[in-house]
């Protein structure tokens, strides 16, 4: 388990953490998700025991992680940025993990290496960045973690290596309890292995709920009454509305709460017609932001 607790973090003057808390229950995937600017990298940066919070704590299984090479000896780490030691081959990167991290796998990095096709006798600065982006997995779970920290791992990759490197990843988390921090702009993708969620918003967690509570929880309506100037905010009053459009004669309402309590409140207005249709991640993420879907998130 990951648990970091009221961390704040400020860079000359400026607040990048803002008493942010999070909770990553061990064998989950957790995704971590918000606009550009909003303390993503900042915060798996402190996670991996890069930075040091100003205040706040952040344990594995209740040891702190900076400057800790016991715990960080357990943590597997892919950046956005790569960072090689530029002239060494992947071969020679081998023996340099192999003496820092005892319980490499040697079997394990054969087994990736063949599966990514890639040649280790090349220099790493020679690899495009999606190969790079291979490189840096193929280290990572060679050192046989009990957590892995993913910031945009699947950013320039093709479908097929993503669907490999996923699939790695999840046996690893049925198999052994791995522990998964994976924070990405592709919200379909993590849609389909994420059982955890966390919403950050200006250096802040603005939620953080199980994907399928999360989904619960909010929800989209399409209304219709008979008479349209029916429709109006004091109608709804008995919603709780984070969103409202017209199509036609339809109002679009995007409603949170149970989803029992919003049926009974809405069949009280006597609607024509509704329907309650399921939200996607993207949507859900776009609403409690408060964004528009011209906004990309990041």
């Amino acid at each position: 388990m990951i648990e970091i607790d009221s961390v704040t973090k400020t860079f000359d003057g400026f607040t990048a953490l803002d008493n942010f808390s999070m909770n990553i229950k061990k064998g989950s995937i957790y995704g971590l998700i918000g606009v550009n600017g909003s303390g993503k990298t900042t915060i798996i940066k402190h996670i991996a025991g890069i930075y040091k919070q100003d205040k706040g704590s952040i344990l594995f299984e209740g040891e702190p992680v900076y400057d800790n090479a016991l715990v960080k000896e357990r943590v597997g780490f892919i950046p956005d940025d790569m960072h090689f030691f530029t002239n060494h081959s992947i071969k020679a990167l081998r023996s340099f993990y192999r003496n820092i991290y005892k319980n490499w796998n040697d079997e394990r990095y054969e087994k990736l290496v063949k599966l990514f096709k890639l040649d280790s006798g090349r220099r790493i600065n020679k690899f495009s960045k999606g190969m790079q982006k291979q490189t840096a997995f193929i280290f990572a779970m060679s050192i046989m973690p009990d957590f892995l920290l993913l910031d945009e791992p699947i950013d320039g990759l093709d479908p097929i290596v993503r669907k490999l490197l996923m699939q790695e990843v999840m046996e690893d988390v049925a198999d052994r309890e791995l522990t998964v921090l994976v924070s990405s702009h592709n919200l379909k993708e993590m849609e389909g292995i994420c059982d955890a969620v966390g919403i950050m918003k200006n250096g802040k967690m603005l939620i953080e709920r199980d994907i399928d509570d999360l989904k619960s929880d909010i929800h989209k309506v399409q209304i219709a009454f008979k008479d349209s100037t029916q429709v109006d905010d004091l109608k709804y009053k008995t919603l709780n509305i984070l969103h409202k459009e017209k199509q036609g004669s339809v109002e679009l309402l995007i409603v949170r709460g149970k989803e029992n309590d919003v049926i009974g409140n809405i069949e009280n207005l006597n609607p024509v017609i509704y329907d309650l249709l399921p939200l996607t991640l993207e949507e859900i993420f776009t609403y409690e932001t408060g964004g528009e879907f011209n906004e990309v998130p990041y």
